[in-house]
This record gives structure tokens, sequence and C-alpha cells, in this order.
């Protein structure tokens, strides 16, 4: 089970690496690959900096081994408490250079929790979401619509559930607003029996390059001035307060002793504040807010615009 997942996960890094490459036409992924010590755990992390397209992209896949089920996983699930855990996954956020091209996270994973005596408790998580910073309606239709497609051959009820899942799950309290336009969001998943989790898992994996790719090569290249350059970076500071405060794989891997870089890959290389800043009323910085930071049905309702 657990080798048959790792091949599949590593097969995705790679290719969403090669894909990322082509898009950028400059920069190339370094590989780092690390071990934990006393067998706990090992990944490789693929980061790519300073390219055409993106100032930095990092995925990063991991295995993890642990005695006792961190707080951040016992939370919800008090059942877990006192089980050893395997876990493995590939996460990855990519940030471009062009304040017009949003930026995207993906994860899928696998959990495993055995205790001598029970049986095992295992389940999947994972999906993609989009952070735009200046909307297009057609790109929010074409990664709502791709993420559908992930979705659909498994039933019709599973992509309004696991939307709903990630807007609720990437809403920031403490602003009132969502991160960005969401897409999908699940865990738990073990209902169904290992074949069909793990091919949904395998459909959504393989569909966060096919909704991310042509949105990220329509918008690379559009001009932009220096004045959507700071929104952009002002914008990436809820990305920053997302990960830090609330994101559950931040804090599962900073709990269980993790490796810092590779968690913290996350976080864009370069991100302001600005203490009660206001978009002006009716900007196209006013838009995002207005249209973009909330809860939509992007396929069945909107128009779709240039």
């Amino acid at each position: 089970m657990i080798d048959q997942i790792k091949q599949y996960l590593l097969s995705l890094q790679a290719d969403i690496c090669t894909q990322l490459e082509q898009v950028d036409g400059q920069a190339t992924f370094i590989k780092d690959e690390w071990e934990k010590p006393n067998g706990a755990g090992n990944g490789l992390t693929r980061v790519l900096t300073k390219g055409s397209a993106f100032e930095q992209a990092g995925v990063n896949f991991s295995i993890v081994h642990g005695d006792n089920m961190p707080a951040s996983a016992t939370a919800l699930r008090p059942e877990l408490a006192g089980r050893n855990f395997t876990a493995l996954g590939v996460s990855l956020v990519i940030h471009p250079n062009n304040p017009y091209a949003p930026t995207s996270h993906a994860n899928v994973r696998f959990f495993i929790a055995e205790k001598d005596g029970e049986d095992p408790i295992w389940w999947f998580g994972g999906g993609f979401d989009l952070t735009p910073y200046y909307g297009f309606d057609e790109d929010a239709v074409f990664w709502h619509q791709t993420a559908k497609n992930a979705c659909d051959p498994f039933g019709k009820e599973v992509y309004p559930k696991y939307k709903k899942w990630c807007d609720d799950y990437f809403y920031m309290k403490h602003r009132d607003e969502q991160r960005g336009i969401g897409g999908l969001f699940f865990d738990d998943l073990n209902e169904g029996g290992f074949d069909q989790c793990f091919a949904f898992v395998r459909s959504v994996g393989d569909s966060y390059i096919k909704a991310y790719r042509p949105i990220i090569e329509k918008r690379k290249d559009t001009p932009f001035t220096d004045h959507e350059r700071q929104f952009q970076l002002y914008r990436r500071g809820r990305y920053v307060e997302f990960n830090l405060v609330y994101d559950r794989g931040t804090l599962f891997g900073l709990q269980t002793g993790g490796r810092t870089e590779s968690i913290l890959m996350s976080l864009p290389p370069l991100v302001r504040w600005e203490y009660q800043y206001e978009p002006e009323p009716n900007s196209p910085e006013a838009q995002l807010y207005v249209k973009f930071l909330k809860p939509y049905d992007w396929i069945n309702n909107a128009k779709g615009s240039a």
C-alpha cells in the first residue's frame, strides 16, 4: 500500500516539475534529498527560484513516521491518540512573478495510524486552490470546471461537497475573507475502499497541472506596473497569515519535528504588510475583494470575461 502510493506521488512530483519548467523556460528545479534521524522519515524537496515566470515554486515529497499523532491531527479525531503513524504526500505552492498570474497550491496525502491489537486507521486527503491578485472570470471558471471534471466520475455530489469544504477551510476568520477562489479540499477519505479512494486521489492530483498550466501560460507575460506589483506583495501577506495561523499541514509538520525548510517553502520570497490598507473604491484592486474573495458558484453563475 505505502510503496504504491509513494511511487505515484514521486511520479506526480516529477511530472509537475517538468511541466512548470517548460512554462518557465529559464529556471530549473533543484533537487534536495533529505533524511530525518533515526529512520523517522525522508523526502525530496524540489525548488525553482528566480525564473522567468516563477519567482519561487516549491514541490515537496515527504514520508514521515512517528510514535504518537500530534495535536493538530487528534483535535478532531481523539481515537487517533496514542497510535503510531506514517504520513506521506506531495505538497506544492507556486508564486509567479507577474501580479496577473495567480498563486496556486496543491496537496495529496495519505495517513495510516496503527496500534497493537487494533485495526489500522487510514485515510487520504488533498485538493488544490487558486489565489489571484487580479482576477479573471474565465480563469476562475476554467479552474473550477477542471476540478469538477476530476470529481464527476466519482459522483455528481463530490465536486459541490469538496468545493464547499475548500471555501470553508481557506476562510481567514481574522480578516473575514477567503484566501482566494478555492477549488477542492477533502480529508478523512476512506469510504468505498482503498482502490476507489486512491483512484480519486490520482484524479485530483493529475488535474492540478491541467487546471493551472493554461492559466499561467495566458497571464505570465501580461504587462504590469509597480503599483500592481506592490498590491501583489501586500496580498501575499494573507498567504503567510493563513499558512502560519491556520494551515493544518504546516502545523502538523512543525509539531512532528518535520524539516522546517521544506515545510516553510510555501511562503513567498517577498511580501509586505501595510497598516489599515484599503483599496481605492471601484479600482481593480477593490474588485478582488468584492468579487473574488467570496465563495461563489463559478461554473453555474459566471458569465466569463477576459
